[in-house]
């Protein structure tokens, strides 16, 4: 149908000059039938894709929330170890843990 109308805006434009009218038509008119074949490719033509899309950009931010979690969290793992060391190595340092030094 979008196919049609567009081969009939063609087909009244053919051999006259163009005006402001025409032109925004048939610029929508393509613009429309692109933007329909493109998301027929993408398998998001139907009905229940804006569902799919709204529960895959939930899925999206659920994911980059786990990830900035996980980050977090090996951050202050490292941290957390890091300071254990420096700890010990003091302790060691000061002889607070009863080792016999040679």
């Amino acid at each position: 149908m979008k196919e049609e109308m567009l081969a009939r805006l063609v087909a009244q434009a053919e051999g006259r000059p163009m005006d402001m009218v025409m032109v925004r038509a048939l610029i929508e008119e393509a613009s429309d039938l692109g933007a329909g074949r493109a998301l027929e490719r993408l398998g998001l033509a139907d009905r229940r894709a804006e569902g799919d899309v709204r529960e895959l950009r939930e899925l999206l931010s659920a994911w980059r929330d786990a990830k900035k979690t996980a980050r977090g969290a090996v951050i202050g793992w490292a941290v957390r170890i890091g300071m254990a060391l420096l700890l010990l190595g003091v302790a060691v340092k000061m002889g607070l843990l009863g080792l016999v030094r040679a």
